[in-house]
């Protein structure tokens, strides 16, 4: 089977949806994203977030849109292929799939290092280099991944579960306990995290950048679209589903987090300074069980972000090999599970060779998961600005008869991605993101029938009955 995904049984609305919370790692996002808003706007941490759910639900509102109309698994590079044309498409692919590999190699170290954090919690010596806990990382994530897409739902759906139920357990005692003044040094509920109290509009927009990474990957199950029962319907779904059920999430954990450590000085600068926030409280408001509780989650967390990562890349790997783009062999599926696996093995590959490079050189893993995960988010930015191009240009087109005021809608979102991609400008980061993603560009440019073969592919694949409304 070199074709088409099929796996056994189409996924539910529930399991597309999976897909993307597992990418986003909301417990490894919450244990990790806070310190920094933080340290920028003090205790208006919480209005931070719901500004950074606003900015995401702009971006979210395109592929909402889109994949009502047209499903596959290149996401992106179908979405914006089908709107903007072949090179579009390829160049938005092309940068979401730098996303992917970049945060495949980003979240094995992550697992590194949240496994070094719990096993030195427990009171056990850790002598073992950050790389071979990569390697054990990936044989797990491989043995999830090379088998039907529901075993990767179901497996996403238990670990995030369990670290979503943990965080909220957590967001419950610190409240209770807030509220009553019984905080471990009399810290209080305080509603004027919601406010500009002690910081600046600027401050405050600044930090929104932060709180934009922890709904990175909240496109990932619009890779699933040629796997899912009645794509048109459950797609749009799950991607609405999952940034509003995160955000509702993101925002309580982070009033919990900001309140438990106290909005005073003191209680600011002890948030900002948290390796891990999550396990410092539960430490505090619970008492030891619950902080290593909390430590394995994270760290299970980071291993369910890995699978989330590295199944969208062997699906987009999937889908541009499929079109003519890379080795052919790279759109070959299990001929009984369905997935593709060469395309699974090459980005797990990738994802291991980053590490050794990086491991070899010195790098820390905590290092490399911030570096990668930044160069990640980066190549995200551009292609979710060329599929909000797309979307104004199809709202344009009149083609899905959308009112054609709802174009101020992709515009925002395309300003609000420029002002995260600039606050970035003063690091390397934006260079070697944008070098990743001018080489997509300077490919579909220098290979004359590239754009016409995706054209011609793309063409015959979203005006099927079944994946085009």
């Amino acid at each position: 089977m070199t074709d088409e995904l099929r796996p056994p049984r189409k996924l539910r609305l529930w399991e597309a949806l999976t897909l993307s919370v597992g990418l986003m790692g909301p417990t490894l996002a919450m244990a990790l994203n806070g310190a920094g808003v933080a340290a920028t706007v003090g205790k208006a941490v919480p209005l931070v977030f719901v500004l950074g759910l606003a900015g995401v639900a702009l971006v979210a509102y395109g592929f909402v849109r889109l994949t009502r109309h047209f499903n596959h698994a290149g996401s992106v590079y179908a979405l914006a292929g089908v709107t903007l044309g072949p090179k579009a498409g390829f160049f938005g692919g092309f940068a979401l799939l730098g996303t992917y590999l970049f945060f495949t190699v980003c979240t094995l170290a992550a697992t590194a290092v949240f496994a070094e954090a719990f096993f030195t919690a427990l009171g056990l010596t850790w002598n073992v280099p950050w790389f071979l806990v990569t390697v054990v990382t990936a044989a797990g994530v491989w043995a999830v991944n090379s088998r039907e897409s529901q075993v990767t739902a179901r497996t996403l759906l238990a670990v995030e579960g369990v670290g979503i139920l943990g965080m909220l357990v957590l967001s419950a005692v610190v409240v209770a306990r807030t509220g009553t003044g019984g905080g471990p040094a009399g810290q209080r509920l305080d509603l004027s995290v919601f406010t500009l109290d002690g910081t600046t509009g600027g401050a405050v927009m600044t930090a929104t950048v932060f709180a934009f990474l922890s709904w990175a990957g909240f496109e990932a199950c619009a890779s699933l679209g040629e796997e899912t029962d009645d794509p048109r319907r459950n797609i749009p779904r799950a991607l609405a589903g999952s940034v509003l059920l995160t955000g509702g999430l993101y925002v309580l954990v982070m009033f919990a987090q900001t309140i438990g450590f106290g909005t005073d000085a003191e209680g600011v600068k002890a948030f900002s300074g948290a390796e891990s926030s999550l396990s410092a409280l539960a430490e505090s408001y619970i008492g030891t069980w619950f902080s290593l509780v909390i430590a394995f989650t994270a760290m299970a967390s980071a291993f369910a972000a890995t699978i989330s990562s590295s199944a969208a890349a062997s699906r987009l790997m999937f889908a541009l090999a499929r079109d003519g783009f890379g080795p052919r062999a790279l759109s070959r599926t299990h001929p009984r599970t369905g997935a593709p696996t060469v395309a699974l093995l090459v980005a797990l590959t990738a994802g291991l060779v980053g590490d050794l490079a990086l491991n070899g050189s010195g790098v820390s893993a905590f290092d490399a998961y911030y570096w990668l995960a930044t160069l990640g988010v980066l190549c995200l930015l551009v292609a979710y600005a060329v599929a909000a191009s797309g979307v104004a240009a199809f709202i344009v087109s009149g083609r899905g008869q959308v009112p054609k005021y709802e174009i101020v809608v992709p515009l925002l979102a395309i300003a609000y991605l420029c002002y995260v991609f600039y606050e970035q400008s003063l690091s390397l980061f934006p260079w070697i993101a944008g070098a990743w993603c001018l080489a997509g560009l300077a490919a579909v440019l220098a290979v004359p029938g590239l754009a016409r073969r995706i054209g011609e592919r793309l063409t015959a694949e979203l005006t099927r009955e079944d994946v085009l409304s």
